[in-house]
């Protein structure tokens, strides 16, 4: 009889892991206090009784609260983290016909905020052991044109930010981190998202903290934070009347409910990192032991990794199976997996098509755009990643750690029932 539960065994796990969003009575009391409240809205309504300019919104405790865990002198809140991508590039002057570098192994908005505003973004290869913007790479990526660089902390794992901005500096580069995946995780004594000039931060609903949907801008630049500020509130300045508009900006605020939730949100932040960090440690030294996978680095800069997401890399022929029939046994062995991203950006056919601006924008003049698909060539290690590596959910991490222990055990057992896919394969 089959001892793997995909052809009929038993499971390893039949129990589920931790749900997520993880919350209790604190985003509840918190979620009530503001619709008693009546303030909704994070700003100052004047048709409601006892509305003050000096009483602080829910939002703008949660920017100090979010400000100080990071170490950072200014964060502002906005709608989503894809808005906070391109707000901060706007305030930092990226346009028309700029250069944006991003990795091509991310979510399609670390691309398209740059393309939002005109900008065209420049695809540069990862590293192949921990999928990061790789800055033996980066010099290679830069012209005459380019304007700013966007290193992705993928997975929460820190990139090489001391590389990257040596690099940066030298060519007088913007450098905007996107740490949506790294909330709480530090490189060298830091934080992430206090690295670069800026740095953002997404609260949509599987991102570490969650309200839902939300994003954050962080930065010490106090110029930088007054214009993301105006950005988010429709290009207005905040000692001036509402009805007055000086720059051409976006309503991207969150609500005073979000910004509630995520307050309670923080406060449990730490000990999540803890058990995320000893859960995902355990592992890589479990499953470095079973042939055929390898766990991504964790180089000597990082001080915590927010382990968004627990990744490994397969080799089929020393594991015995191929990847995507290992992620099917997982599950059915009850292990919450998928093969994550099946491309790198660039060859999404959003970008195949260019279809990015109406026929005529002055922000898509004839020529301005590559054959995206160049960078099939020029990107090996992000065409790798999307067939070997495996994702696991970060809730899976905050269970017990004899729990979390399941997901080796599961690997295990696969690789030692490997032989049953053979009558599979043969059929």
């Amino acid at each position: 009889m089959s001892q793997l539960a995909l052809f009929g065994g038993a499971p390893v796990r039949s129990r589920p892991f931790p749900a997520w969003p993880a919350f209790d009575a604190s985003e509840e009391r918190a979620l009530l206090e503001v619709l008693s409240s009546g303030r909704w809205w994070n700003g100052v309504q004047a048709f409601q009784p006892g509305s003050s300019p000096d009483a602080p919104s829910k939002a703008a405790e949660f920017e100090s609260e979010f400000a100080a865990f990071l170490g950072a002198k200014f964060a502002l809140v906005c709608a989503t983290g894809t808005a906070a991508l391109e707000v901060a590039l706007k305030a930092a002057g990226v346009g028309p016909e700029d250069e944006v570098i991003v990795p091509p192994y991310t979510f399609l908005a670390t691309a398209s905020a740059p393309l939002l505003l005109g900008a065209i973004p420049v695809f540069c290869d990862i590293e192949r052991e921990t999928l990061n913007l790789d800055p033996a790479k980066l010099e290679g990526a830069i012209t005459g044109r380019t304007r700013a660089i966007i290193p992705v902390h993928f997975a929460g794992l820190p990139a090489d930010m001391d590389r990257i901005l040596e690099i940066a500096r030298a060519r007088g580069l913007f450098v905007l981190e996107d740490a949506a995946h790294a909330h709480g995780a530090g490189s060298r004594g830091r934080k992430l998202g206090t690295l670069g000039h800026a740095g953002i931060f997404s609260f949509q609903g599987s991102k570490n903290m969650t309200a839902g949907e939300g994003g954050a801008i962080v930065t010490d630049q106090a110029g930088l934070a007054e214009l993301c500020n105006s950005y988010i509130w429709g290009g207005r300045l905040p000692s001036r009347p509402w009805y007055e508009h000086y720059r051409l900006g976006w309503n991207y605020r969150i609500t005073e409910f979000q910004a509630a939730i995520l307050s309670a949100q923080l406060k449990r932040l730490p000990q999540q990192l803890a058990a995320r960090m000893r859960n995902g440690l355990r592992l890589n030294e479990r499953l470095a032991e079973i042939p055929g996978i390898s766990p991504l680095a964790i180089p000597a800069w990082v001080d915590m990794h927010a382990l968004h997401l627990y990744i490994f890399r397969v080799d089929p022929q020393a594991f015995g199976v191929s990847r995507d029939q290992l992620i099917a046994a997982l599950q059915a062995e009850g292990i919450p997996c998928s093969a994550g991203y099946s491309h790198p950006l660039y060859r999404n056919p959003m970008f195949l098509d260019q279809q990015f601006h109406g026929n005529g924008s002055p922000l898509a003049p004839p020529g301005i755009y590559t054959d995206f698909l160049q960078y099939a060539n020029a990107c090996p290690e992000a065409e790798r990643a999307c067939q070997e590596v495996v994702w696991i959910e970060h809730r899976v991490l905050l269970s017990p750690p004899e729990e979390a222990e399941d997901v080796a055990r599961a690997i295990g057992k696969i690789h030692e029932c490997r032989g049953e896919f053979r009558p599979v394969l043969a059929e």
